[in-house]
């Protein structure tokens, strides 16, 4: 089976969910995966060496300043001409299938050539019953017309009954968690990652907590650096899981797959929302109906002072073996979704407070 494989690249997130899946479907010899990423400047793109010689395109992305998405800078700059030209240009007549996460030129350039298309993304789950918060009609029609496949998993911490599987989390992350020193001067910090927000106001929100350490890994930054109680360091994907597995808690905007990596190492976490962008609400809204996540709804040095002191952590086990997974997919019944979706949440783990919870959140309004 030939397989293409498009990425949404404007969060790291989906990167991360890639990553993982490439690394399974390397070791396959049924089945050969091609990789196309858009959302994001090709220089932007780090620790990329599992995808090969993989495509970048412009795609379509959000604008943000300050931990806002400016929606009227968004659309102004979205180049909807060369959008709609790499989607034509696009041959995808040696696929079998393409594999897509909420990336939308494979998926239009799929929809247009009739090439059969399965969609696996956090943002799939939204267009099922799931619980959301501060989703507006237009982000429902984008949910479900920005990146269309004839086929769809959703993935969420719970399936809510439906087309929904959960995060796989890489294995070598919890190992190196459990081996990592458990010296209080090597692991009593906190990671920052709130890659939306402006370095200079967080670095004006922390630094008076000068009793706390901090670890801010931000794109902004070039080079590692220290400024009082801020270690601040460029992005890199092996840094980030070596401090993510040493930290003793977690300050973040709202994305899914981190917030995943985070439940899966029992990581007390915060969440800052990325105003403007619901599904970081919805995932906000969702911990926090379960007691698991704090959410911090605008950056300012008290809050986080008062979670400092008051956090508390939750564990969950996620799968982290894709294999089971690419032998559905192989397999080409990709309508039976009911299949993979009971193999995959027989393998997660939640706490006895958690399950209880979670009758509690499907009964809410959704």
């Amino acid at each position: 089976m030939k397989i293409l494989y498009g990425v949404q690249g404007t969060g790291n997130g989906h990167i991360s969910r890639a990553r993982l899946m490439a690394d399974a479907f390397s070791r396959r010899n049924d089945v050969e995966v091609d990789y196309l990423f858009s959302g994001r400047d090709t220089d932007a793109y780090f620790d990329m060496d599992i995808f090969a010689h993989y495509q970048s395109k412009r795609g379509l992305s959000f604008v943000t300043e300050s931990g806002t998405v400016h929606r009227f800078k968004t659309v102004k700059n979205a180049k909807l001409v060369e959008f709609m030209r790499d989607v034509r240009k696009l041959d995808l007549g040696s696929y079998d299938l393409v594999l897509n996460d909420f990336e939308p030129i494979s998926a239009w350039a799929a929809k247009n050539q009739h090439i059969p298309s399965l969609s696996i993304s956090h943002q799939a789950a939204f267009t099922c019953a799931v619980p959301t918060e501060a989703q507006s009609i237009i982000d429902k029609w984008l949910t479900r017309h920005f990146a269309p496949t004839q086929y769809a998993l959703g993935v969420h911490w719970y399936h809510f009954n439906q087309a929904i599987i959960p995060p796989f989390v890489p294995a070598g992350l919890c190992q190196s968690a459990s081996t990592s020193p458990k010296r209080q001067n090597l692991t009593d910090f906190t990671l920052v990652y709130l890659p939306f927000e402006e370095p200079l106001q967080i670095q004006q929100v922390l630094q008076p907590l000068s009793e706390h350490r901090f670890y801010c890994y931000h794109p902004d930054v070039q080079y590692p650096f220290i400024e009082q109680n801020i270690h601040w360091f460029p992005p890199s994907k092996s840094g980030f899981h070596g401090a993510l597995s040493a930290c003793t808690k977690v300050i973040a905007n709202g994305g899914f797959e981190l917030a995943s990596e985070c439940l899966s190492l029992g990581k007390a976490i915060l969440m800052k929302p990325l105003n403007g962008q619901f599904e970081q609400y919805s995932n906000a809204f969702m911990l926090r109906q379960l007691g698991i996540s704090d959410t911090l709804f605008s950056l300012n040095t008290d809050d986080i002072e008062e979670w400092l002191d008051n956090h508390h952590a939750t564990k969950i086990n996620f799968p982290s073996n894709a294999d089971c997974f690419i032998d559905w997919i192989v397999a080409g019944n990709w309508s039976d979704t009911e299949t993979i979706c009971q193999q995959l949440w027989q393998q997660v783990e939640f706490p006895d407070e958690v399950s209880k919870k979670l009758s509690n959140v499907s009964a809410i309004s959704i």
